[in-house]
């Protein structure tokens, strides 16, 4: 799974979800790895449902955060145990201090190891969706 994902509440069950602007309405495309009534399998262990996002009764976007030396970092990848940090300070020169490399203005990241970064969480951001209908 994405470490950056949105999350939807319908029907009193969360599922993984991607926006979908329609011409009138915002909808929002649910995914769940298990069959489901109304739920259309599109590859071996995906099955999707478009409905309008004022259906749901939540959509989150969800970012992974942890700590690395002290410093709070976003999650932004995984592989043969490493993780890719991005540093959430605003400090280019501890970013530098601590060996981090800059992608851009402002954005500094490192592969590290996962066994020296603690506190790994979810960090959830609640999206208004009450009126979402398209003037």
């Amino acid at each position: 799974m994405s470490r950056h994902f949105y999350r939807a509440r319908w029907q009193g069950a969360d599922y993984v979800a991607s926006p979908e602007p329609h011409s009138l309405e915002l909808w929002v495309r649910l995914r769940s790895s298990e069959p489901a009534d109304g739920f259309e399998e599109v590859e071996p262990g995906c099955h999707v449902r478009t409905v309008p996002v004022t259906e749901c009764a939540a959509l989150d976007f969800v970012t992974m955060v942890c700590q690395w030396r002290g410093e709070r970092f976003h999650v932004h990848d995984e592989k043969d145990g490493l993780l890719l940090l991005e540093y959430l300070g605003g400090s280019a020169l501890t970013a530098l201090e601590l060996g981090l490399e800059r992608v851009e203005r402002g954005v500094y990241r490192l592969w590290v190891p996962l066994a020296e970064v603690t506190g790994i969480s979810e960090e959830a951001v609640p999206l208004d969706i009450k009126d979402q209908h398209m003037a």
